[in-house]
């Protein structure tokens, strides 16, 4: 059974609760978000395999997930990469953000989201039971793409992306 770590809204832990509960009741909980861009500057995405249990099949960023109880970002960052992409690549925090958003089957994502980017060009080599498929696409191309189809993405992929063009082009 997995945990995540609860928070408050400054990032304090203040408990840890089973995954699936905290996405029912909702709860805040610490999560992080990886985007991994090559060296023409465009977003590596992932589909979400089919059998995911919220938003099969949606384009999102390379990476997301939890950090275990008394896991460091730094090695819930990494061992999430290689677990979902088959690859590592060093990577920074640059911004955090918190959110609240439906993502199906009466699921509720709460979570204070610590966003972190790297940069590589060593291509993926992914996990079928956590990704279908992959692409790398410009920021600007995913911009009018989402705008035109914003049902094929993540909720909050949609949520933090302005936010990622501010980063990546100040």
């Amino acid at each position: 059974m997995e945990h995540v770590v609860l928070v408050d809204e400054r990032d304090t832990q203040v408990g840890i609760m089973e995954k699936m509960a905290a996405h029912l009741v909702p709860r805040l909980h610490r999560a992080f978000s990886i985007f991994i861009f090559n060296s023409k500057g465009e977003l590596l995405l992932q589909q979400r395999a089919l059998s995911k249990y919220h938003s099969p099949g949606l384009w999102t960023n390379t990476c997301c997930s939890h950090p275990q109880n008394g896991e460091s970002l730094e090695t819930a960052t990494a061992r999430r990469l290689m677990e979902e992409m088959g690859m590592t690549c060093e990577m920074h925090e640059v911004f955090t953000f918190i959110y609240k958003a439906p993502v199906g089957l009466g699921l509720i994502e709460h979570e204070y989201d610590h966003v972190w980017f790297g940069e590589t060009d060593t291509l993926p080599n992914i996990n079928t039971d956590e990704v279908a498929s992959w692409k790398y696409m410009s920021l600007e191309a995913i911009q009018e793409d989402m705008t035109t189809h914003p049902e094929s993405y993540t909720e909050w992929f949609k949520i933090s992306f302005h936010e990622i063009m501010k980063h990546r082009h100040p």
